[in-house]
């Protein structure tokens, strides 16, 4: 700020899966090396404090493993956008989320580029590029990017991040999964035509899964934090969380009841969702979910959207619950993942 430098920020959303992280990293990288005499300086950020990297396995492991130390990574905690911002320093593009949380709505005018794979939940209108894509994987729309820009720009270790990346997103390519779409096969096979070196499919997604679903040590409130989402309205805020093991084996957890009242009680949540994933040996998923809130209005409303909801339909079938302030299901819809079950909750808050 005090040598009035311009600080071009790629940053992914608040859940800083890896799919964020590595489309922040490679995007931030291509941009730094292919724009005209860079005023700015092109800086990915981690949109977690850097105390919850450690939470995030699969990606701890896939840059240890890559030689990426964690000491040249910069963490939100670390980088005052609002401050940049308001000197008129900041340019954002905006990787694998394209609506910024209420908390940071001020930084929405910094807001230059985006790439993503959601539904279209906003228009932007010039001069921010827009590229919004259903496909499996945001490092997808990024890896598009960067083969279509000057020749030699990516690297080896730029191409085994974001061939892992897909991967891991898209279920090994598996099309029972529900994720995969041609584009994301098409990647993976650029980038192993380009890069033959790069370790075998199934090696890869085998390691990285492994180390995603690895919760080994994790407390209840660690778990709820590994992979989060938020939703807030005018007064409400929800949490969605992604949990890495089966929904039964979580609500069976010692003092889960009062883990989730203080979870939710030291972070303003009004209620929370969690959601999990299990896949057999053939990549085909089973998915549950449970609604967790002290404030019966706010249950009975998250709950009636879930089990009402058309686009898509859950088919979701009640399960045992540990109390009355959780409803718990399981969902026969398994391909409908997270993304499409924020806006259904989003539409009822």
């Amino acid at each position: 700020i005090q040598q009035h430098r311009e600080i071009h920020v790629v940053m992914g959303n608040e859940a800083c899966d890896l799919d964020s992280t590595v489309s922040a990293l490679a995007l931030a990288y291509f941009l730094a090396q292919t724009s005209p005499a860079p005023k700015a300086a092109f800086v990915p950020v981690l949109n977690i404090p850097r105390a919850d990297f450690a939470l995030r396995t699969e990606t701890t492991f896939l840059l240890r493993d890559r030689g990426i130390p964690a000491s040249s990574l910069i963490f939100r905690d670390e980088i005052d956008l609002g401050a940049l911002h308001h000197a008129g320093l900041l340019s954002l593009s905006l990787v694998d989320h394209h609506v910024l949380p209420r908390a940071d709505a001020a930084l929405e005018e910094a807001v230059v580029e985006v790439l993503d794979h959601r539904p279209l939940e906003r228009e932007r209108g010039a001069p921010c590029q827009v590229t919004v894509e259903q496909v499996g994987s945001c490092a997808t729309l990024v890896t598009e990017r960067i083969l279509q820009g000057p020749p030699g720009v990516l690297d080896r270790t730029t191409a085994a991040l974001l061939h892992a990346t897909i991967l891991l997103d898209c279920i090994n390519l598996s099309p029972a999964a529900g994720k995969v779409t041609p584009r994301d096969v098409a990647c993976v096979a650029l980038l192993e035509e380009r890069f033959p070196e790069l370790p075998a499919r199934d090696a890869v997604f085998g390691a990285l899964q492994a180390a995603k679903f690895d919760v080994t040590g994790l407390t209840t409130q660690q778990m709820l934090r590994k992979d989060l989402k938020v939703l807030s309205s005018d007064d409400v805020v929800v949490a969605i969380s992604g949990i890495f093991e089966d929904l039964e084996t979580f609500l069976l957890r010692p003092g889960l009841l009062q883990d989730l009242e203080a979870f939710c009680q030291d972070r303003g949540y009004a209620g929370l969702v969690a959601m999990t994933v299990s896949f057999n040996e053939r990549h085909e998923p089973t998915r549950k979910l449970a609604v967790f809130s002290q404030q019966e209005p706010l249950r009975g409303t998250l709950c009636r959207a879930l089990e009402e909801a058309t686009a898509p339909s859950l088919l979701l079938q009640p399960l045992p619950s540990p109390g009355p302030c959780v409803a718990a299901y399981a969902q026969g819809n398994a391909v409908a993942t997270r993304k499409k079950v924020l806006p259904i909750l989003r539409a009822a808050l």
